[in-house]
């Protein structure tokens, strides 16, 4: 099979119907939205600029996975590493003491809307993960915590269902290593707690729960919403190096940090995100309009909620088709 023309209406038409999945594979990578538009970004231009090279022994998709996945390789040894930063004691008006967290701190949510475009065809006959299941925060956390090349082989091969001698191509290395690094990867991530599922996305048991949790919080019934959640539940907030785990000490962070412990200031608009559902937090000002305050994504577990990841940055908002400011 001869390259395809460089032709750069051809190769939109050609590329369009990859970009999403390979923006979701970028993610997964990286654990970024952000960082993922940049690779898939920099994944095409690379292969417009490689297109008459393309020889068509593997798929035009298997070719734009192997660029974007080895992109995303190069960007994780350009990140510079996190720097550890313990707790801070207890400085007034800022957070209470917690314990220092390890997940990531580039980590952003994913918008539903935009796992809906994923092509049916997803995974591969060799994948152990739906796509959803996949795309679940703490699946993309658990990523995170792999070497670059043992998160590279998980999510090639039991993400997108790529065989071994796929795999090994892409990677440019041999099967042998491949099935090492997968092996590793799959004992990293069974070490990890296994939790009861959570009720089906959209079904009446996960209305009824997030809805419970939303009149509390909106309310400002601190004690309902601690009610609520799971013995072991755990409140982060990436980038901040803090995690907050159990009723007292997630009590104790919502008594005084979102809005200083007055949770009846907040609006909660109803989103998804990750396949979970999640909110649009809007905090009341004096001046009377609703200001974004950060994105707050909930984990279920059976009936109740097993963690609270909030991400303050609000620049995630428009990906969610959230405004910024909302009227009383």
């Amino acid at each position: 099979m001869s390259a395809p023309a460089r032709d750069p209406t051809g190769f939109e038409r050609l590329v369009v119907p990859y970009r999403r999945e390979l923006q979701v594979h970028c993610y997964r990578m990286l654990g970024s939205i952000h960082d993922a538009e940049d690779v898939v970004q920099e994944t095409l231009m690379s292969a417009w600029r490689g297109l008459e090279s393309f020889e068509g022994r593997a798929s035009l998709r298997t070719w734009l996975y192997r660029i974007a996945t080895n992109a995303c390789l190069a960007h994780l040894r350009r990140r510079r590493p996190r720097r550890e930063i313990p707790p801070p004691p207890e400085p007034p008006g800022a957070f209470p003491p917690g314990r220092a967290s390890d997940d990531p701190i580039w980590l952003e949510p994913y918008p539903d809307a935009w796992i809906e475009d994923l092509p049916e065809s997803l995974p591969g006959p060799e994948g152990r993960y739906d796509s959803r299941e996949a795309i679940e925060l703490a699946f993309v956390v658990a990523l995170q915590r792999l070497s670059p090349r043992e998160r590279a082989a998980m999510v090639l091969r039991d993400v997108l269902g790529f065989r071994a001698a796929e795999t090994a191509e892409l990677l440019e290395t041999t099967e042998a290593s491949v099935n090492s690094a997968l092996q590793r990867a799959r004992d990293k991530l069974d070490r990890l707690d296994r939790e009861a599922d959570p009720p089906p996305p959209g079904s009446a048991a996960e209305r009824e729960l997030v809805g419970r949790f939303a009149r509390a919080f909106e309310s400002g019934d601190i004690d309902a919403v601690v009610d609520m959640l799971a013995e072991d539940a755990r409140l982060t907030m990436p980038p901040e190096p803090l995690e907050y785990t159990g009723a007292a000490q997630i009590r104790r962070f919502l008594s005084t940090v979102p809005a200083a412990g007055e949770l009846h200031r907040f609006k909660l608009v109803p989103t998804r995100a990750n396949g979970q559902p999640a909110f649009g937090c809007y905090l009341r000002t004096q001046e009377g309009p609703l200001r974004a305050y950060g994105l707050m994504v909930l984990t279920l577990r059976g009936d109740q909620v097993g963690a609270i990841t909030g991400f303050p940055d609000t620049s995630v908002f428009a990906g969610f088709g959230l405004p910024r400011i909302l009227s009383q």
